[in-house]
C-alpha cells in the first residue's frame, strides 16, 4: 500500500510551507495521496465511515499541519477526536490501525533552538507532540520520527522550503521502501 497524507491546514493558500510540500507531493500522486481536510469538510461534518475507509487502505500515513500554539490546527483536533473511535481504533475489539505507521510532518513558526529546555518555548518538539505520541500508541499504530521545518513563519528562505519539500519527499519514500514498496 501506497502513504496517504492527511492534510490539515486551515488557509494552505497562504502557507510558504505547506503549498510548496503539497505542490511536492502532487508530484508523487502515483504513490502519495494527498487528502486536505479542511478541504474535504468546510462545515467540519466528517464523514466518519469514509475517514476509517481511507486510512485502513493505507499503512503508512502521514499527518501533515502546521503547528499551532504548540498543538494542532481544530479541525485536525475534531477529526481525531470523531475519526478514532472506540471499537474501530481502540478498545477490546478496536484494531484497525494496529500496526499501521504514523507520522508527523510540520512546519513549525518558530526556530529550532527555541525548542529546547533553554529556549524560549522551554520545551523539545518530542515533549510538544507527546499527545500525539500517546494517541499513536494507544490505537496500536507505530509512531515514526516526526518531519518538521522551523522558522516557517518568518525565517525560512524559499531555498530552505524546497530543499524541505524534497527531503519530506525522501522522507515518505524512505519509509514506503522499508516496507517493501516501490517508489517512483
Amino acid at each position: 500500500m501506497k502513504t496517504l497524507v492527511i492534510l490539515a491546514h486551515p488557509n494552505i493558500e497562504v502557507s510558504r510551507v505547506n503549498q510548496r510540500w503539497k505542490e511536492e507531493l502532487l508530484l508523487h500522486s502515483s504513490d502519495i495521496k494527498i487528502h486536505e481536510i479542511y478541504e474535504a469538510y468546510p462545515d467540519w461534518n466528517i464523514d466518519v465511515s469514509r475517514e476509517q475507509k481511507l486510512l485502513e487502505a493505507y499503512d503508512h500515513i502521514v499527518l501533515q499541519f502546521p503547528l499551532y500554539w504548540y498543538s494542532y490546527p481544530p479541525l485536525l483536533k475534531k477529526w481525531f477526536d470523531d475519526v478514532f473511535t472506540y471499537g474501530w481504533a481502540y478498545g477490546s475489539s478496536g484494531n484497525k490501525l494496529h500496526g499501521k505507521k504514523l507520522s508527523l510532518a510540520m512546519s513549525i513558526g518558530d526556530k529550532k533552538e527555541n525548542y529546547s529546555p533553554e529556549g524560549s518555548v522551554s520545551f523539545t518538539v518530542d515533549e510538544v507532540i507527546a499527545p500525539f505520541k500517546a494517541s499513536i500508541n494507544h490505537v496500536g499504530a507505530i509512531a515514526l520520527p516526526y518531519f518538521a521545518v522551523f522558522g516557517a513563519s518568518f525565517q525560512a528562505t524559499d531555498e530552505e522550503i524546497n530543499q524541505s519539500a524534497q527531503d519530506y519527499i525522501r522522507s515518505i519514500f524512505k519509509v514506503q521502501n522499508e516496507m517493501g514498496e516501490p517508489t517512483a
